[in-house]
């Protein structure tokens, strides 16, 4: 049975959290310290954090930080402030979702539920595609034999890039392949993501543009230019 940590400091909206997850079937724990949450992440792993933003010690901001230090759990932010920096902020730093307050508690437990559901999908097998190797129980993605040194999202988006050469997915698709409602206003922080793969791509082979733009749609893989 999944275990959601819940870190907010406002006792009404965690017990509206509580109720609306333990309805659902899940266990959970309640903190209301930023880091509390890391050490007890560290002591008794969450399957899930549901993290607010604005903590009495530290921000959410810096917890999400901390822990992803040694762990990959995920992490889903509550926040009253719905401007799009802070939402590019949360995805950058590693966030899996941004929910702005007043929020419906059963869309949150809906969104839980979709997150952990891509969480503990069956790993496909090692594949390869041209010259990339993808390993995704490793979560390791190799390039002309170099391991390459990546984030979690930049993982999930070339990984998504090659396994369908020359198609063209849109910022949207790639969202989806994030784990990332398109409606959650991150679309252009897929680009900051593209180019920060780019870098890693072309320390490893100056010459070769693997990762195509087209301008309008979204992005694709070529593996005529790899």
């Amino acid at each position: 049975m999944p275990h959601i940590l819940i870190v907010e400091d406002e006792a009404a909206i965690a017990d509206t959290l509580i109720y609306a997850l333990q309805g659902e079937g899940f266990t959970t724990t309640w903190l209301n310290l930023g880091g509390a949450a890391v050490e007890h992440q560290r002591a008794t792993p969450a399957d899930l954090l549901i993290l607010d933003i604005g903590l009495p010690d530290i921000s959410g901001f810096e917890v999400c930080k901390q822990l992803r230090r040694f762990t990959e759990v995920p992490v889903m932010f509550l926040s009253a402030r719905d401007g799009e920096i802070d939402r590019v902020v949360g995805l950058e730093i590693g966030a899996d979702d941004y929910v702005v307050k007043p929020f419906s508690p059963r869309e949150v437990a809906a969104r839980v539920r979709a997150i952990l559901k891509r969480v503990v999908a069956p790993a496909p097998s090692p594949v390869s595609s041209e010259r990339f190797l993808v390993d995704h129980e490793r979560v390791q993605i190799s390039y002309r034999n170099h391991p390459l040194s990546l984030t979690r999202h930049e993982f999930r988006l070339l990984a998504c890039l090659l396994e369908q050469p020359e198609r063209v997915f849109s910022r949207e698709q790639l969202l989806d392949a994030l784990g990332v409602a398109a409606d959650a206003g991150y679309e252009r922080n897929i680009d900051s993501h593209i180019k920060s793969l780019r870098a890693k791509l072309r320390a490893v082979a100056a010459d070769a543009e693997p990762i195509q733009t087209h301008r309008g749609l979204g992005y694709s893989y070529s593996s005529g230019n790899s």
